[in-house]
């Protein structure tokens, strides 16, 4: 399919996604959704939450953390990824508790995500993952908010795909009832002013 019969297609309609307490729409106020790439530790995951919600608070941002227990996507094998399932699911807990905000984390593996889905308040699929079809499933039939984020090789008609619900051979991976619990999102860029170059995340 031609990213032109993409665009043709029928938009799919704006929703609501509720986050804990947070309700975050495309024309609603600007929501938050920070913290460290990686978990390094519970003392580093809520020291970060606690100064950047402090600081939304100021600002009155709604505010998510974010942190991953694992980054399978690392440039090199020998980079740290993270703390692991278990331990960075407790360290996301804690945050949670005794910060008080809703958790975001990413999930790579269709076999974390029913323990990720008992902590996190969103699953996040990475932008290398967003077309992987089982994956995808698996995240949306969890019954928690999904944030997908849009891979650097799909096109923004192309990315529509991502989410609407049909049967062609670029199939919406969230079913019926989940669209209204999916978001979609850009990735981080940096690069200099002519141009930018895409960080794997």
């Amino acid at each position: 399919m031609t990213d032109g019969e993409y665009a043709a297609r029928p938009v799919v309609p704006r929703s609501r996604v509720r986050i804990g307490e947070v309700s975050v729409d495309q024309d609603g106020p600007f929501t938050l959704i920070a913290g460290p790439c990686v978990i390094e530790g519970a003392d580093m995951a809520l020291r970060h939450a606690e100064r950047i919600a402090e600081t939304a608070r100021r600002a009155g941002v709604p505010y998510v953390f974010k942190a991953s227990y694992d980054k399978a996507n690392r440039t090199s094998v020998c980079s740290f990824r993270g703390p692991g399932l278990q331990e960075g699911l407790e360290i996301l807990a804690r945050v949670r508790a005794e910060v008080g905000v809703p958790v975001l984390t990413d999930v790579h593996e269709r076999q974390d995500v029913s323990a990720v889905a008992e902590v996190a308040d969103v699953l996040q699929i990475p932008a290398f993952l967003c077309r992987q079809t089982d994956l995808l499933l698996a995240v949306c039939a969890s019954g928690r908010p999904v944030n997908i984020k849009k891979g650097q090789f799909l096109s923004p008609a192309a990315a529509r795909g991502v989410r609407r619900l049909n049967r062609g051979p670029a199939a919406v991976h969230c079913p019926a009832g989940a669209g209204s619990r999916s978001s979609r999102c850009r990735r981080g860029v940096h690069g200099s002013p002519r141009g930018s170059s895409s960080r794997s995340e």
